[in-house]
């Protein structure tokens, strides 16, 4: 089984199945205060979603996700769901997703 990999507040978990409908690009996440995006930047991938899910799919060898911030991240070949991570706001009682 692959290892669970992590940029910036993603998570890609290995999965055995990709759920949901393709979409036509390659971003897995936006930062709501900078625009930069992690994407896909070198590799062959497509990425699915369902009910809010994002699904991952490296098809050639290896594949990149990329951000201005964080390292590049080196995926291989599979099947992944894309998590982001969320942290517990104190006086709301309410999580939020972690903002990049």
């Amino acid at each position: 089984m692959k290892e669970m990999r992590r940029q910036g507040e993603l998570i890609i978990k290995p999965c055995e199945k990709i759920k949901g409908r393709k979409l036509d690009h390659l971003v897995l996440a936006e930062g709501e205060q900078t625009g930069h995006k992690h994407s896909i930047s070198h590799g062959k991938a497509e990425i699915y979603e369902e009910d809010g899910t994002l699904y991952l799919r490296v098809i050639s060898d290896m594949a990149e996700l990329t951000h201005p911030d964080h390292k590049t991240l080196a995926i291989p070949k599979g099947n992944y769901e894309i998590i982001k991570q969320r942290e517990y706001q104190v006086g709301e009682e309410k999580y939020r997703e972690v903002r990049d």
